[in-house]
């Protein structure tokens, strides 16, 4: 996952009603005449969480000025997450819950009137209803809202109600100059100086990336290639011009799986039109994935996936690979809803995240998690300071398998650009120790000639494919067994590195 240098550099320089006393009323009223915080001054804010906490950004832990001013200064949508006053451990029974049940319906709709009549009281010149400041909700599933928001003190009091789970601003970026950034992790063209010793070739034609071998997975297919297990990539969608992710996915040694592609993200400048884009890749990144994971074992010699008789399910959640604006955060949180949802797939893949925890993101990573899929996120990857940034999110959580990627050679070194960590529970060989540029194969836009990828994306989307290797050898596994198999496989298990996890997984020894 390629994290823009402008991005990371910006974020590391700066990086019940009734129980309220009258006192509680007075603080708010003078916190609301203050001024909105700067980008400046919240940046600031926002590296020393990060630094001093040694974790990703949470809003949750911050005051209602920070979470105001953070509205103030991006499109003014926040996420609101509800529950019933003293429901507890959503997180686990998130799957289970219908919002359009009384129970449910009702707290929603008692918090958007009370966001209405607020906003109304305190902006008594520019009279709102709720469809002038709610957004369209394409899952249906999730409690949770979205609404455009102005006052400080509503966000105040919402804070204080017992049915309120988290508020959040949903669009906040870093400084305005990463706006250029909209296209970080993107870019895909093909290799034509791929060095001869960073593949071998096999029937009939198809190339091996080197790093394969690393990890055992050529040795694996005797046992495994991934036959009758889904995996949902979770990216930028594919490209409809390259045909070994269409007409030609079985072709080859490939013979009889799926591929289907959607899309949840909306690129529209307009808030209120959440109308998916559609499937197509516009990027390159999630084209890149999708051949790590299951490009077909085929002829004309375009590179191999890992798991090449899986099936493939492509959703097309983000413009790029950072997750951190309004559309994008809500885009991934509808694929993971969707994805949740398929009774035919076992693995997601996200090579993708943000410096930012995400409640709203979160509750989708509950809902595929408790409906038993095995989440694969990227630890992230940027081009500097990976230091001190660490795992990012959504690879933080304890819901997904974290994964990053390292040089090869006899001991674990992280590639150039990823980033390790606690969080981090397997690495996959993405890189030459002898040359940063020397990195993995994976399809192109279009046509056979391979493109290079690296990082902790790659990491990822190739450990999920391993992940299909091993479940397609019993599908009625649970998801836990899968992931006792690959910890067991494992170069440092049963030890555990504090940067690297469990090590590099032995794909043939995990398959058998």
């Amino acid at each position: 996952m390629k994290f823009n240098q402008t991005y990371i550099a910006v974020a590391t320089v700066m990086l019940g009603l009734a129980g309220c006393s009258k006192e509680a009323f007075v603080e708010q009223d003078a916190a609301q005449s203050q001024e909105p915080l700067t980008k400046v001054e919240l940046n600031a804010i926002i590296k020393n969480e990060i630094e001093t906490k040694n974790d990703v950004f949470h809003w949750q832990d911050q005051s209602d000025q920070v979470l105001w001013s953070a509205a103030v200064q991006s499109d003014s949508i926040m996420s609101i997450g509800y529950q019933p006053a003293g429901y507890t451990q959503i997180e686990e029974k998130i799957h289970l819950i219908d919002i359009n049940e009384s129970e449910w319906a009702n707290i929603k709709n008692k918090l958007l009137t009370f966001i209405v009549q607020e906003t109304n009281r305190l902006n008594p010149s520019q009279k709102v209803d709720a469809a002038d400041i709610l957004l369209p909700e394409p899952d249906g599933v999730l409690p949770h809202f979205m609404v455009k928001m102005h006052n400080q003190e509503v966000i105040s009091q919402l804070r204080s109600m017992p049915e309120v789970r988290f508020v959040e601003p949903l669009g906040y970026e870093m400084e305005s100059e990463i706006q250029e950034r909209s296209d970080a992790g993107c870019g895909l063209s093909p290799n034509n100086n791929i060095p001869s010793a960073d593949y071998t070739t096999t029937s009939p034609s198809a190339k091996i990336p080197w790093n394969f071998y690393n990890m055992n997975i050529p040795a694996a297919w005797a046992t495994s290639t991934g036959d009758n297990i889904e995996v949902t990539l979770i990216d930028t969608g594919v490209y409809p011009e390259q045909s070994k992710l269409g007409s030609a996915f079985n072709s080859g040694q490939s013979q009889g799986r799926s591929i289907g592609k959607t899309g949840t993200y909306n690129s529209s400048f307009w808030w209120w039109n959440t109308k998916p884009d559609g499937p197509n890749d516009k990027c390159g990144h999630g084209t890149q994935m999708a051949g790590l994971i299951a490009a077909p074992r085929g002829s004309g010699g375009s590179s191999v996936g890992v798991a090449y008789n899986c099936n493939l399910y492509s959703i097309r959640g983000t413009g790029d690979v950072v997750v951190n604006g309004s559309k994008e955060k809500t885009g991934v949180k509808n694929a993971l809803v969707k994805a949740g949802k398929r009774g035919s797939t076992k693995i997601i893949s996200m090579s993708i995240g943000d410096i930012f925890y995400s409640s709203t993101v979160a509750d989708g990573i509950y809902y595929a998690y408790n409906r038993g899929k095995m989440i694969f996120a990227a630890a992230g990857t940027s081009t500097s300071f990976t230091n001190w940034v660490g795992v990012v999110f959504p690879a933080t959580m304890s819901q997904t398998v974290a994964v990053t990627g390292v040089k090869d050679g006899s001991s674990l070194s992280r590639c150039n650009t990823c980033h390790s960590g606690s969080a981090v529970d397997f690495v996959a060989v993405m890189q030459r120790s002898s040359s940063n540029s020397r990195t993995s194969l994976t399809l192109a836009r279009s046509g056979n000639t391979p493109s290079s990828v690296g990082g902790s994306s790659a990491a990822t989307a190739t450990t999920a494919g391993i992940a299909a290797l091993v479940w397609a050898t019993n599908t009625s596994q649970s998801r836990s067994q899968v992931l006792s198999r690959l910890k067991n496989a494992a170069s440092i298990y049963p030890s555990r590195n504090s940067q690297y996890g469990w090590g590099i997984i032995d794909a043939a020894q995990a398959v058998n």
